[in-house]
């Protein structure tokens, strides 16, 4: 599977790093995970895949579980119970770092990435910044990885309290959430490394073939995207309607990608 990625300059030395959002595979990928926990028995059961894939299998399944709970407080009536619940988890998820959710979005299934940057930067400069995010997220993730891992004995106690145990989902959220962020890493590490085959635009013509096999990474400079930079850029960096043009024009999350400019 190809995944397209979106890579420029948001703020200073800030550069953002995003995918865009293809909901056909999204509503495939969800399609495939059990929704129930017999159909997760029968599909650990029969499958002859080895013990990690039905570990993912099973991860995949609690957080699908999440997600539908997350899905059902956003529906809360306003003033409820679970309507506050939902305010306080938009919170903490305000300050999950933009480059976390991009990670994320490199799951196991992608295959070759199409990186598509303005074409007033420097090829090898935008390849050499995709490869230090995804290292330096194998390292980071993995120390948070453990360390959420360690903490969930103990917010898990708080399950004898007569509430909801807010702080043991959290910390559950942000063990998955970092564990695909770490595996996210490992992948983009593998794609965009200097041992993988690739394409750039000296070496072949515009009109190659991008689909032919073995390729994993290709990067594609754009004029459109230079452009749209040019016109939203001042002194505080590019400004919000900038920004939402450019996430419109290559299907970003808009939130996501605002988040790139105002990180230090």
């Amino acid at each position: 599977m190809r995944a397209r990625l979106i890579v420029f300059p948001i703020r200073g030395r800030n550069w953002c790093f995003s995918r865009s959002i293809d909901q056909s595979v999204l509503d495939s990928q969800y399609s495939q995970t059990p929704s129930t926990f017999k159909q997760l028995w029968i599909k650990i059961s029969s499958s002859e895949k080895a013990t990690d894939s039905n570990a993912e299998l099973l991860i995949d399944f609690v957080a699908n579980k999440m997600n539908r709970a997350w899905t059902g407080l956003e529906k809360a009536p306003p003033g409820s119970f679970k309507n506050k619940i939902h305010g306080l988890g938009l919170r903490l998820l305000a300050g999950v770092r933009p480059s976390e959710i991009f990670l994320k979005s490199i799951s196991k299934e992608v295959t070759n990435v199409e990186i598509t940057y303005p074409s007033s930067l420097n090829a090898r400069l935008v390849r050499r910044r995709l490869r230090h995010i995804a290292f330096r997220g194998t390292v980071i993730h993995k120390k948070y990885f453990y360390g959420s891992v360690s903490m969930l004995p103990l917010t898990s106690a708080f399950a004898v309290l007569p509430l909801p145990n807010i702080p043991f989902f959290w910390v559950l959220f942000r063990t998955y959430s970092h564990w695909r962020a770490l595996k996210g890493s490992e992948k983009l590490l593998q794609l965009v490394s200097d041992t993988s085959e690739s394409k750039t635009p000296n070496e072949n013509s515009e009109k190659a073939d991008h689909n032919s096999l073995g390729v994993q990474w290709v990067l594609q400079p754009s004029e459109e995207l230079e452009k749209q930079l040019h016109c939203g850029d001042d002194d505080d960096g590019l400004s919000k309607d900038t920004i939402s043009d450019i996430c419109k024009t290559y299907d970003l999350n808009t939130i996501d990608v605002l988040k790139y400019r105002n990180s230090v």
